[in-house]
């Protein structure tokens, strides 16, 4: 394997297969929470019509791919939003459409067919210099993006009319997401493949909440999760010479496997070390009255993950929205 690393090409692959093994866990956490995990397949599928378009007209595949990704992301969250259909029906419209429009236009590409596999299942030797720079550049977007705004993306994906009455610009985000997925599809189909980048957004973060407990401990593991697969499968695939998407997937898939056993004796354990009497009467929560302030992202008070929700510290307590009021930890 340290032959293998003395060419430029498995160099270049390494770099764009650890950025995208960050970037991809880190948006796919908030899909996760969403229970939109399949939603990259539907992007996927739409981004071969853009590889496609890019290969017949001659452009940058990569770039015809993210605009085509965008465009479709979008449309999927306005017509999940708008209520003229489920999620699920939304990405399934999604996923034949791309794929059936990809095909088409590559049939008269000429040789389109075959490079479009290299997209398709992912090529560490097709990787270019400056393919590399886009998918750095793309990765550290969306990384930075999903830190930088995770309360708020948080708020969101966990519940929306909670993030609603906070003032959150609920639709704005929810496209946010739905663009992020898009563009980290797009970074992870040099080295994944299209097909198969779901797998990274979604395999990581159950691996990590085998473990973690909290929302950012979740995504920083799954993050880690992403990196160890990606690195190990591009390096496999160089010294094995086998499709790098499917050997990063199956890295990933093992990791689940191996560590499932262990999750399970932890939350075994996490749960005997919790009391419980099913004859006891069940506490009374305290309300708040004469709460008029409405707590939320940017709101000056200090927020505290708890369980599936965040509680705000505020006059010495823990406030947290139930129903049209709050209460008081």
């Amino acid at each position: 394997m340290f032959d293998a690393l003395s060419y430029d090409f498995v160099l270049r692959a390494l770099v764009a297969g650890a950025v995208t093994g960050l970037a991809a866990p880190a948006i796919g956490t908030y899909l996760v929470q969403r229970r939109l995990s399949l939603l990259g397949d539907g992007i996927g599928h739409i981004s071969v019509t853009g590889v496609a378009l890019g290969l017949l007209t001659g452009t940058s595949p990569t770039w015809t791919a993210i605009a085509m990704a965008v465009l479709g992301a979008v449309v999927i969250e306005v017509i999940r939003a708008t209520g003229k259909a489920s999620g699920d029906v939304a990405l399934a419209l999604i996923f034949y459409g791309g794929i059936a429009g990809g095909l088409m236009l590559v049939s008269f590409a000429g040789n389109g067919a075959v490079r479009l596999n290299t997209y398709l299942f992912g090529s560490i030797v097709s990787i270019s210099r400056a393919d590399v720079w886009v998918t750095v550049i793309l990765a550290l977007v969306v990384i930075g993006l999903c830190v930088a705004l995770m309360p708020q993306l948080f708020s969101v994906a966990n519940d929306e009319d909670f993030a609603r009455t906070t003032g959150l610009s609920v639709r704005f985000y929810n496209v946010l997401i739905s663009v992020l997925a898009a563009v980290s599809v797009s970074v992870a189909m040099r080295t994944v493949g299209l097909l198969l980048v779901s797998a990274l957004m979604v395999i990581p973060v159950a691996t990590a909440q085998q473990f973690a407990r909290g929302f950012r401990v979740t995504m920083l593991s799954a993050m880690a999760a992403g990196l160890l697969a990606s690195v190990i499968g591009v390096g496999t695939s160089a010294y094995v010479d086998v499709p790098p998407g499917a050997t990063i997937v199956l890295v990933a898939l093992a990791g689940f496997a191996v560590t499932a056993p262990v999750g399970l004796v932890l939350q075994r354990r996490r749960t005997a070390r919790v009391p419980f009497d099913l004859t006891a009467e069940p506490e009374p929560h305290r309300v708040e009255e004469a709460h008029r302030h409405r707590h939320g992202p940017g709101c000056g008070h200090v927020g505290v993950e708890h369980g599936d929700h965040i509680d705000y510290i505020h006059n010495g307590h823990r406030h947290a929205v139930h129903g049209g009021h709050y209460d008081e930890h």
